[in-house]
Formats: C-alpha cells, sequence, structure tokens
C-alpha cells in the first residue's frame, strides 16, 4: 500500500516506522514546511494519507486529500464535530474518511467496557459518574478527543445525564476535568461514585506506539472500504 504522511513530527515519525515494518511504502511527506506537495503527482498517487496535526490545520488537510481523491485517515482532534455533517456528505459522494479521536486497540476495548458499564450503571441512580483526563503538556484541545468520545457514549446510556462540561457541579452535567503533565501520553479514567462505594475504569497508555499502529491498521481497513468510517467499523465490539 502507498502511504502519504500528513504531519511529521512525533506520531508522523513512528506511523513511518510501523508502516515501513509491515511492507507499505511512504510515498510523501508533508509537513508545516512543504504545504505545495499537496499537489505533487507523489502525494496523488498514494492509496490512503494518514493525519496527525492539530485542530486548527486538520480540515483543511483532509479537504486536501480529497481534492486528489486520496482516502483519509485522521487522528486529529478538536476538528471533526464542527464538520460532521460536511463529511458525512462529502462521504456520501464517494469521498472516504476515517477518523476517530483514538486508534489504540486497549482504547477499543475500553470503549466497549465504558458503554457496557454505562447501560449497567444506568439503572442505578445513586452513582454519579465522572471522568477525567491527562495528557503531555504540548496538547492543545481539552477536553482531548477521547474524552469527548467516552463521555457521548456515556451520554446515549445515562438518562440522569444531559450532555458533558468541563469545571461543572450540575448535577445533570457529566463533568470531566482536564489535565496536562508532562509528556503523558493518555490516561482516560470513568469514575461511578455513591455514598456506598466507588466504581472506576481507566486507560492508561504507556506510549504512542499503540496510537500509531492502531492508525497504520486503519489505513489498511481504509484502503479496502469507502465512505465514513470509525474504530466501531475496523475493531466491531
Amino acid at each position: 500500500m502507498k502511504i502519504a504522511l500528513i504531519g511529521y513530527g512525533k506520531m508522523g515519525h513512528m506511523i513511518e516506522q510501523i508502516a515501513r515494518e509491515r511492507g507499505h511504502e511512504i510515498v510523501s511527506i508533508i509537513d508545516i514546511d512543504n504545504a505545495e506537495d499537496f499537489q505533487s503527482e507523489a502525494f496523488a498517487s498514494a492509496d490512503v494519507a494518514i493525519e496527525f496535526t492539530a485542530p486548527q490545520a486538520a480540515y483543511g488537510n483532509v479537504m486536501q486529500a480529497f481534492n486528489k481523491n486520496v482516502k483519509v485517515v485522521s487522528g486529529s482532534t478538536g476538528w471533526f464535530a464542527d464538520h460532521r455533517e460536511e463529511m458525512e456528505q462529502l462521504c456520501r459522494e464517494g469521498k472516504t474518511l476515517f477518523w476517530a479521536s483514538n486508534f489504540s486497540v486497549g482504547m477499543a476495548i475500553f470503549q466497549a467496557l465504558n458503554r457496557y458499564l454505562a447501560n449497567i450503571m444506568n439503572q442505578f441512580p445513586s452513582y454519579d459518574v465522572s471522568m477525567e483526563e491527562t495528557h503531555h503538556v504540548h496538547k492543545l484541545d481539552h477536553p482531548s478527543g477521547t474524552a469527548i468520545t467516552l463521555a457521548e457514549n456515556i451520554l446515549k446510556e445515562i438518562d440522569r445525564k444531559d450532555s458533558w462540561a468541563e469545571d461543572t457541579t450540575q448535577p445533570e452535567k457529566l463533568r470531566i476535568d482536564s489535565i496536562r503533565r508532562g509528556e503523558v501520553a493518555g490516561i482516560h479514567t470513568v469514575r461511578y461514585d455513591s455514598p456506598a462505594d466507588l466504581i472506576t475504569i481507566s486507560h492508561d497508555a504507556h506510549s504512542r506506539q499503540g496510537f500509531a499502529l492502531g492508525a497504520v491498521l486503519a489505513a489498511e481497513y481504509t484502503a479496502r472500504h469507502n465512505g465514513l468510517l470509525t474504530t466501531r467499523d475496523l475493531f466491531p465490539f
């Protein structure tokens, strides 16, 4: 498979290494200093572009790839919610985007556990649910895209919560606390607290390697499929 990389920071380098180890060819690498390469034949030859940049750049990067009929795997957070309807329409018209807030296989399992537990806890109103996410100091958006995805899945199951919010004491809101510390790859914790006890589930990423592998697995899946894709397609559990 021919892969283009959009964004060549720590994640981009790790994705490149894993993609090459899995036998794929990197045909184009685009970073902040060579955006003109979106117009190159090399970029247009890619089967899939893997995009890991910043919230303010991601939408434009995806559209540049779509203009060259290149499928996209995007792991940038902080942009998709504002463009969801447009992306859905473009994918109905023939474009392909695999977007995920987190590509880790372990996080996919954690997401499934989160949905299952929320469904159970809807029956026990004495438990108040809240969340905490911790990331490295370089992460710009908060809460993290992964935290928002976790929260949205909880809200689908827990009738006593109507939305998520930061720094809230309103009982109908699902509180999310964001912490930025050192070089933490990502810790997401969901708590169900009652007067009797506390139930906690947590996912702690040791490094970015799991995210990078998941992104390459997503690219392999995207090369064979079309439309708007998510980790629920790649990991159907």
